[in-house]
């Protein structure tokens, strides 16, 4: 193999270089090396050590004059000097340099050749080529040769960074340069911060030509009709969007551009805990494929896997093209949203089913990113629920001001005419430990009537605690369902909850006073007298 799979990055192959090994052949390689062994169904399974999600506290952006005023400073996007960043890549280069075998892959992120980008790993293990490989988009083989990445990704997992040295907290440092280019990964094999380092490039690069990046699923019905669903993790963004009806165009990363919606990868992330044929047969039968990779998922000896086992964490995944999905858009384009989909799993139980909203409103919803966590979910939790926010329902990936995401949101929801929804997927009755979980059924009935158009038709009342418009009616669901507080036996404790979760709105949503128009500030949730 030539060294110009190497041209650009800084790095010397002193050892075996293998560029662009197709899924068998890096199979075959992560085997040989020992980097993890076979499910009993062929799917390649690795364990990725100490680092089981992404290291958030240890996401450096390197301090650059060219960027600097336009970047997002805070804890999303902590601060790394220059010298510090030259330095950490020396050190990355000259480890690369020195291993014995590296593996490069040549990628595109972006459907639309009109925005995407090329994207060039660098690695020490074969399974994280595969890892990239399923994950982005796989470009034709006559589009290799002369192959020029617009980014690097150098990924050194086992060498572990020096803080004295490169100015980062701990031994893990993921270090993104947007005026080189380059995105160093250090101490880290949780395979994760591959794909989202490369989302914060797109989330970078594309409001600049018009389009708006978005941490969102999106569908297609046969009319067209283009769907998408923001939501955090747990309130069925994934579930929701896999429809027998509609064919799917991605399950986590999108633009929206003035021609329409294309997904920025080729493959999936999945979480699959629990995961059963019942609930999620296409995510099932993708997890148990050859040329899937699994990550931190457990097994027995004969390579049987156990999906509900929470030895080494909560958040196992698997990796895998999207062609493994049956019913998907092949080209991953399709034309303007029709219908946009907010969820949320308000664990209070005080949202409504589903509620119309404004465009302000949409804006509102969007920059606020509301679900919120219960009880045994994560460690260290009370036992009650607790509000999230995360803005823009992707708030660590977002390398500008979120105003910045929440303005063209507004801009192309208005321009585009789409009809927006707010989703509560969570409980109803009473809260988390009183209520019940939202049913499913009912979800999928509001969000049908949603998507075919007939419920922007229907008939709306006014929530008087969140000034959302929440449907009278709505066929295969009971009227007393749409109304949470109807569902509540103990009306006044529905009104003091209600009171509480507008307060942590309106707390949450006073760091954008000053960064948005006044008609998203009209809108602002207030608690009725």
């Amino acid at each position: 193999m030539t060294l110009s799979a190497l041209a650009g990055t800084g790095v010397a192959a002193n050892g075996t270089l293998h560029a662009n090994l197709e899924t068998a052949a890096l199979v075959g390689a992560a085997l040989r090396r020992g980097e993890g062994r076979l499910s009993e169904d062929g799917a390649f399974m690795a364990v990725t050590g100490q680092h089981t999600g992404r290291s958030v506290q240890d996401k450096f952006v390197v301090d650059e004059p060219e960027t600097t005023g336009d970047i997002w400073w805070g804890k999303i996007n902590q601060k790394m000097a220059q010298p510090s960043f030259a330095a950490l890549i020396a050190d990355v280069r000259g480890y690369l340099s020195n291993k014995g075998e590296l593996f490069t892959q040549d990628l595109y992120a972006g459907a639309d050749p009109e925005h995407r980008i090329r994207v060039r790993l660098v690695t020490t293990n074969a399974w994280h080529a595969l890892f990239a490989r399923n994950m982005f988009i796989r470009p034709p083989t006559d589009e290799l040769a002369g192959f020029t990445p617009d980014f690097t990704i150098l990924h050194a997992p086992e060498l572990e960074a020096d803080p004295a040295r490169h100015g980062c907290r701990t031994t893990t440092a993921i270090a993104l340069s947007f005026a080189e280019r380059i995105i160093c990964i250090a101490g880290s094999s949780y395979a994760g911060e591959i794909k989202k380092s490369i989302f914060t490039v797109m989330n970078w690069l594309l409001p600049a030509q018009g389009v708006l990046p978005m941490h969102c699923s999106a569908n297609v019905g046969a009319a067209g009709d283009v769907a998408l669903f923001f939501g955090l993790s747990g309130t069925g963004k994934t579930t929701l969007s896999s429809d027998p009806d509609r064919q799917l165009i991605g399950d986590d990363e999108h633009g929206w551009s003035p021609d329409g919606v294309f997904n920025f990868e080729g493959g999936c992330y999945a979480k699959v805990i629990d995961l059963s044929a019942e609930a999620e047969p296409q995510i099932y039968a993708a997890t148990h494929r050859f040329g899937t990779v699994l990550e931190n998922v457990v097994a027995d000896a004969g390579g049987r896997v156990d999906l509900a086992d929470r030895t080494l964490t909560e958040n196992t995944r698997s990796c895998y093209p999207i062609h493994y999905i049956p019913n998907i858009v092949p080209e991953g384009r399709a034309g303007l949203p029709k219908n946009v989909v907010m969820l949320t799993a308000d664990a209070f139980g005080v949202l409504p089913p589903i509620a119309k909203l404004s465009s302000a409103q949409a804006m509102y919803h969007f920059l606020s990113g509301y679900t919120a966590r219960v009880a045994g979910t994560e460690k260290g939790m009370g036992k009650e629920p607790q509000a999230t926010f995360s803005t823009c329902f992707g708030a660590p990936f977002l390398p500008r001001h979120p105003e910045v995401y929440g303005r063209m949101l507004a801009e192309r929801i208005g321009e585009d005419g789409a009809d927006c929804w707010l989703v509560n997927t969570g409980w109803t009755g009473g809260g988390y430990g009183t209520g019940k979980r939202m049913g499913i059924r009912h979800t999928r009935a509001l969000l049908r009537a949603a998507l075919d158009g007939s419920l922007a038709k229907a008939e709306f009342v006014c929530d008087p605690f969140f000034g959302l418009m929440v449907p009278k009616a709505v066929p295969g669901v009971p009227s007393e369902v749409l109304n949470p507080r109807d569902t509540w036996a103990d009306k006044a404790a529905y009104d003091r909850t209600a009171r509480e979760l507008v307060a942590r709105f309106e707390k949450n949503f006073e760091s954008f006073a000053g960064g948005v128009d006044d008609s998203v500030r009209d809108v602002a949730i207030r608690a009725a007298a």
